[in-house]
C-alpha cells in the first residue's frame, strides 16, 4: 500500500494548483513502486513505506523518505493505499481490536483517502461512512491494466464517491493513469472493477470453450 500527503494543511477541497506539491506514499511492491517513480519523475517531494523496507531502497536513492504508516497519516493530505487482500485493507484503516495502529486513528481532519485496492463494495462503504465521520474523504479507485499499465502511466482508474473529493485527487491520479472515471458514490468504484472482471472471466471462458470445441472437432488450430 501507498501514502502520499502535501506537508501542507489545506482547505476541505484541494485546489487543484495543489497537485505539484509535496507527497507521501507508502507500499512499493510491482504496482506501487511504478507508481511512486511517475510521481518523482513528475516532481513530486515523495515518502513511502512499505513492510520490507528494502524494497523501497530504489525510490529513497531517487529522493524519497521512509516512514511508517502512522507517520504518513498524520502528516498527510492525500492518503493512497493498495492492498492484496480485503483484509490486509480492513487491518490497515482499522488496525487489530484493541490498538491504535490503524490509519484512522491518525488521518487529521480534512485528509483524502483514495483506495486503489480490488475489494469489495461493502467494505468501500463502510470505509467512506466512518472516514466521513471523521471529515476525511474517501475515494474507492481500483485500476486495470496490470504491471504494464502502471510502469506505461495508462492505468484505468474506477472511482466511487464524492464529486469534489474525486476532482481534488485527479491531478495526481492522471501521473498514471490514462482512462479516469467518477462511476458513482462509494463502492462504485469497486462495483465496476467487479463488473470488468466478470465481463474478463466470461471472454477467457468462451475462448477456451470454442478451443477445445475446435479442437475435438479435429480442426486446426494453428
Amino acid at each position: 500500500f501507498f501514502f502520499f500527503s502535501s506537508r501542507r494543511r489545506h482547505t476541505r477541497f484541494l485546489p487543484v494548483s495543489w497537485a505539484r506539491r509535496c507527497v507521501q506514499e507508502t507500499g512499493t511492491g510491482v504496482m506501487g513502486k511504478s507508481l511512486c517513480l511517475h510521481l518523482l519523475k513528475a516532481g513530486y517531494s515523495l515518502s513511502v513505506y512499505n513492510r520490507t523496507q528494502s524494497k523501497a531502497d530504489e525510490l529513497i536513492q531517487q529522493g524519497a523518505t521512509f516512514q511508517s504508516p502512522q507517520e504518513i497519516a498524520a502528516s498527510c493530505d492525500v492518503v493512497f493505499l493498495m492492498m492484496g487482500f480485503p483484509d490486509d485493507l480492513k487491518q490497515t484503516i482499522y488496525g487489530n481490536s484493541g490498538d491504535n495502529q490503524g490509519i484512522i486513528n491518525h488521518l487529521r481532519e480534512g485528509t483524502f483517502v483514495v483506495d486503489h485496492s480490488t475489494s469489495s463494495p461493502a467494505l468501500a462503504e463502510q470505509i467512506y461512512n466512518d472516514l466521513k465521520s471523521r471529515g476525511v474523504s474517501s475515494i474507492d479507485a481500483p485500476v486495470s491494466g496490470g504491471d504494464v499499465g502502471a510502469r506505461n502511466g495508462t492505468l484505468a482508474i474506477m472511482c466511487g464517491g464524492e464529486e469534489k473529493a474525486f476532482e481534488a485527487v485527479r491531478p495526481i491520479l492522471e501521473k498514471y493513469g490514462k482512462n479516469i472515471g467518477l462511476m458513482g458514490a462509494a463502492g462504485a468504484g469497486q462495483n465496476t472493477k467487479l463488473t470488468n472482471q466478470i465481463v474478463i472471466a466470461s471472454t477467457l471462458h468462451g475462448v477456451v470453450e470454442g478451443l477445445i470445441f475446435a479442437y475435438k472437432s479435429g480442426l486446426n488450430l494453428e
